[in-house]
């Protein structure tokens, strides 16, 4: 398959997405029906999956092993919140301070770098003597992984044909929960096979092996083309865009890249505060306030469903000793991994269906979706047995399947193709961090609100809250399915120029 360079294209030449959507043709001059993934891109593809992967892995992993380890150091409740906490804490960090330094240090970089940062701490966590040391670790883990939520959707956005983007995008974050269910299901087995109170240093030491192979393999891939344009790296650019589509026949020679996109995107300089002005405010609500709303409900939900339904199911049994503590563990993972199932099943539904009904439509479609399943939840309370049961079953599955199929998938794909190219990371990392602002108040201050206003009042607020996310969703819409991601904010650069 050939990709035909015509004498005008090398005269007047083309963006770095023209080139990654050309659609090549067959030897008979007959177009191919889309464009292919060189198998560059599919090594991308899998590098940033893998990080999700570990993201998952780690934080799920946390509720398995957390008896263990409070048993281990003797800690009382606060400090098992901070434990609890300590992960999401620094992947709010991390997504910022860390994430927003790839528009000045380059994707591949802190590509490479938070893989290095996660390896450090987990073999420091793994190794960890006290209870201040492992809150320590575990907040750099969440860095290295909050620096990936930024990273790796602009290093998958930035290299991927538009036509796909959406949906390759969504697979690679399909693995956070696939590492959910692996961190939940290994955790069991360790547990199993090894019933003692240091089980938990075996469960995250089976992560340190693949961990070494990923950051490995980040070092032979290209730099973002797109992020060597805005430095005004015209030549690299070329280069790196030669390097990623490999199977094309395409060569330095024959790739002529529009160089005034470099004058254009350094004749204005932007700043933090730049986010909240125009042309970017738009965007900067759109990223960040959905993605707050809809992980308030998601760390709320999927951190206490899994013992709300061992207690429904009447497994909730006293601890007397080590086998017992042990027992009530393997019973919590198995009731993670019977709910973990459903957010599984709702990214792949949204990885069939993001292309065809667009972002926008399916985050406001899962708000919505989210809000139903949290009061057919509520509804549980005026009931009692098996009807009480059924619905808190049915309410709590229903909102785990419609969270993935919309807003905890598109408010990540959304915070990495709103923004352009060189406040990119700047913007996606804000709104990682600002989504986690909720996360950690929702683990800290949930087991408060359920004592202080009772289980029907917290899940009317977070219904509340998911419809919201609806209207902020809809009212600020910027949709992305299908652009072209050189085309965001073509318009605000030509004005600066």
């Amino acid at each position: 398959m050939n990709i035909a360079v015509e004498s005008s294209t090398s005269f007047r030449g083309k963006t770095v997405q023209e080139y990654i959507d050309e659609v090549p043709s067959w030897p008979d001059g007959s177009p191919s029906r889309s464009t292919p993934m060189s198998s560059m891109q599919w090594a991308i593809w899998a590098l940033a999956a893998a990080g999700k992967f570990f993201e998952g892995f780690v934080v799920f992993m946390g509720g398995v092993s957390l008896p263990l380890i409070a048993a281990q150091f003797h800690i009382g409740a606060t400090e098992k919140g901070l434990i609890t906490s300590a992960t999401l804490a620094g992947i709010l960090v991390g997504s910022f301070l860390l994430g927003g330094m790839s528009d000045h240090f380059g994707r591949k970089r802190m590509f490479i770098a938070e893989m290095i940062i996660f390896l450090a701490f987990l073999v420091l966590l793994i190794c960890c003597t006290s209870y201040t040391m492992l809150v320590v670790c575990l907040f750099g883990l969440g860095m290295a992984l909050g620096c990936d939520y930024p990273t790796a959707h602009m290093i998958l956005s930035e290299n991927l044909p538009s036509q796909s983007r959406g949906r390759m995008v969504l697979g690679a974050f399909a693995f956070q929960a696939i590492g959910a269910m692996c961190g939940i299901g290994i955790g069991a087995i360790v547990l199993i096979m090894h019933p003692a109170l240091n089980a938990w240093r075996w469960m995250y030491a089976t992560a340190l092996a693949p961990a070494i192979v990923i950051t490995v393999a980040r070092f032979f891939i290209p730099e973002s083309a797109n992020w060597l344009i805005s430095r005004g790296a015209l030549s690299a650019a070329e280069n790196s865009l030669s390097r990623l589509l490999n199977n094309r026949q395409l060569t330095v020679g024959q790739i002529n890249l529009i160089a005034s996109q470099t004058r254009t995107q350094q004749a204005h300089k932007v700043s933090f505060s730049s986010l909240f002005k125009k042309p970017y405010r738009r965007a900067t609500v759109l990223a960040a306030v959905p993605w707050f709303l809809q992980d308030l409900g998601t760390y709320g939900i999927g951190v206490f469903t899994p013992t709300i339904l061992v207690t429904a199911f009447g497994h909730g049994h006293e601890v007397h000793s080590l086998q017992d503590m042990i027992a009530n563990s393997i019973r919590s993972a198995e009731g993670s991994a019977l709910t973990t199932s459903l957010l599984i099943v709702g990214i792949l539904v949204a990885i069939a269906l993001v292309e065809f009904i667009g972002r926008i439509k399916l985050q406001v479609f899962g708000f919505i979706g989210c809000a139903i399943g949290l009061a057919v939840a509520s509804l549980s309370m005026f009931t009692s047995g098996a009807s009480q049961l059924v619905l808190i079953f049915s309410g709590f599955m229903l909102f785990n399947f419609m969270t993935n199929l919309g807003p905890n998938s598109q408010t990540y794909l959304l915070a990495g193709e709103v923004f352009p190219t060189r406040v990119r990371g700047m913007g996606a990392g804000f709104a990682a961090m600002f989504a986690k602002i909720g996360a950690v108040a929702t683990t800290f201050g949930f087991p408060l609100l359920l004592a202080g206003v009772g289980t029907t009042a917290v899940l009317w607020g977070l219904v509340v809250a998911s419809l919201v996310g609806a209207i902020v969703t809809w009212k600020y819409r910027i949709e992305t399915t299908g652009v072209d991601l050189d085309s965001i904010g073509r318009e605000e650069k030509t004005a600066h120029a």
